[in-house]
């Protein structure tokens, strides 16, 4: 193994729960908004069902080949060509998605806080940063996300706490006015960030107990759930039906803080959360880019193609959209697609694949035993 570093399979779902949340806090809320309206509560809650159906599918996989990586099993799947075209497939894939990752956190920084600043630096020293904790190898990321989680968690309760005053819960009624639909449409957006679990099919091979490994996935998948449940109640509280028109409804819910004159505009907790959630995501997609690229060159170790690979995603952030609208509407509709497809519908469809060849081997050994 090109990997030689261990990591339980609670660090997975600790290291997974950053790498779906960090984004899905500032950008969701608004998204689901736009279509369900006083649903978008709902909305995380469908999204999930995505969640755990990526998580059964990467674990199926994962019991049939479980030293592999999905590019190398692609290959004993669907031949050697077609595997290595699929394994280059996802590999572009997430350098492309990770590259956009990177785009919002710079987008948000320099919108928000570091106005002067050029993007690029911001873009830049992030990789840098998450480039140091990828050639580290996975413990390292694994230790990371167990020593900010707890850090992030603390800022997140910390802001519904002093909001806590100024909700209305009347925001929601009438619970459902015109159906269900408008919750499921609302919730393609959340669908898309749950069928990033995919990645685990990255990190299971290097699990120390393997067996515990769908658990802790779906108990990461039910976290995720409900703290984007809770984030998207609270901005409905809080703004009613204006949410849909804010960008980044949780920073302007830091900004109306103000408790007893003393805590006001709390905006630089959004900041910890965004800046601490932004890293482990980023290592965590860089290091699917990365190992997936040693396994496809079959190189011996994947260190010496960290750097390289940063200087490729910072291009490709610059690269991804003209501006934020542009970025904004493309995660709101075509990316929930392009992202399901590569996370839901192309491993399913392997999947399906595996089954039938189990299947035929089975009964060919059954015609010899009764032959």
């Amino acid at each position: 193994m090109i990997e030689k570093g261990k990591i339980s399979a609670a660090q997975m779902a600790i290291m997974m729960h950053p790498t779906i949340v960090a984004t899905g806090l500032l950008l969701v809320p608004a998204l689901t908004a736009a279509k369900a309206e006083r649903d978008m509560w709902l909305s995380p809650i469908w999204g999930s069902l995505v969640g755990f159906l990526v998580v059964y599918i990467t674990y199926q996989l994962h019991k049939q080949y479980p030293n592999e990586t999905i590019v190398e099993y692609s290959e004993h799947i669907v031949g050697r060509i077609p595997g290595k075209v699929i394994g280059l497939l996802y590999i572009l894939f997430y350098l492309h998605i990770n590259s956009i990752i990177i785009r919002e956190y710079g987008e948000f920084i320099v919108g928000i806080f570091l106005l002067k600043t050029p993007e690029i630096v911001i873009y830049g020293s992030m990789t840098i940063v998450c480039a140091f904790a990828v050639r580290g190898g996975l413990e390292v990321i694994a230790r990371s996300a167990q020593l900010f989680i707890p850090v992030v968690m603390l800022l997140f309760l910390t802001i519904i706490i002093f909001l806590t005053l100024d909700l209305d819960p009347t925001n929601m009624l009438p619970v459902l006015e015109k159906g269900i639909m408008p919750s499921i449409v609302g919730a393609a957006p959340p669908a898309a960030w749950f069928s990033e679990y995919f990645l685990i099919a990255f990190l299971m091979p290097y699990l120390t107990d393997r067996e515990k490994g769908l658990k802790w996935g779906n108990f990461s998948v039910l976290s995720v759930a409900f703290i984007l449940v809770v984030t998207n109640l609270t901005s409905l509280f809080l703004f009613g039906d204006i949410v849909g028109d804010l960008l980044y409804p949780v920073m302007d819910a830091g900004r109306y803080i103000q408790v007893a004159e003393f805590f006001t505009h709390l905006e630089s907790l959004v900041m910890a959360i965004w800046i601490l959630g932004a890293f482990i995501k980023i290592s965590v997609f860089y290091y699917a880019v990365t190992l997936g690229t040693a396994q496809w060159l079959k190189l011996s170790e994947y260190k010496s193609i960290v750097m390289p690979l940063g200087f490729l995603l910072v291009l490709v952030a610059i690269w991804s959209a003209p501006n934020l609208s542009e970025l904004k509407h493309f995660l709101g509709t075509s990316s929930v697609f392009y992202l399901l497809s590569m996370q839901l519908m192309l491993p399913g469809l392997l999947l399906i694949m595996v089954s039938i060849r189990k299947k035929m081997q089975q009964n060919k050994q059954k015609r010899g035993v009764q032959a």
